[in-house]
């Protein structure tokens, strides 16, 4: 068997060998962690749903592939290739709808083709910007968050553009 195999009973075991040693309470302590996470649960919930609809109206209403053929030519120049649009405008908003995206590209084009190595690269480098920003903005006190976002977006498409490019050469 692989190390890796063993890493989280390893951790596990290290936790609480670690807890006895400080003599904490680890039960009461996972305990009180349990009841903090469905306390963000709670508060976190209108704010994931606000994100779901939000994510299922811009597939559905068409207004993706719309933004796709539009984006196209900036995408062509920038060496991003147009079936690769729609997964990297619904990237940053969900993760699953990515997945979903390119289980579509891997039907369509083959694993192994350039557009699905590409694809991949994307998925695997960016981040659901919204759904995070949404989960993590809704449990802290600030509110100008909009300069992160831009950050965010800007480094997700030189992600992309960088993506691209190495799957291109190799």
């Amino acid at each position: 068997m692989k190390f890796s195999s063993y890493l989280i009973p390893i951790l596990i075991i290290s936790l609480i060998a670690y807890s006895i040693y400080k003599k904490n309470n680890a039960y009461s302590s996972f305990v009180y962690g349990a009841k903090t996470s469905f306390d963000l649960v709670l508060t976190s919930f209108p704010y994931l749903v606000a994100i779901f609809i939000a994510v299922e109206l811009f597939s559905v209403s068409g207004l993706s592939k719309l933004l796709s053929t539009a984006l196209s030519p900036l995408f062509k120049i920038l060496g991003i290739p147009l079936e690769l649009s729609e997964l990297i405008l619904l990237k940053p908003f969900t993760g699953c709808g990515s997945l979903a995206v390119l289980e579509n590209i891997f039907l369509n084009y083959g694993v192994d083709s350039y557009i699905a190595r590409a694809g991949c690269a994307i998925v695997g480098s960016s981040e659901a910007i919204f759904y995070v920003t949404a989960v993590y903005f809704s449990q802290t006190k600030v509110k100008k968050f909009s300069y992160g976002i831009f950050v965010a977006i800007i480094s997700s498409l030189l992600g992309v553009i960088t993506s691209c490019l190495i799957c291109k050469i190799i």
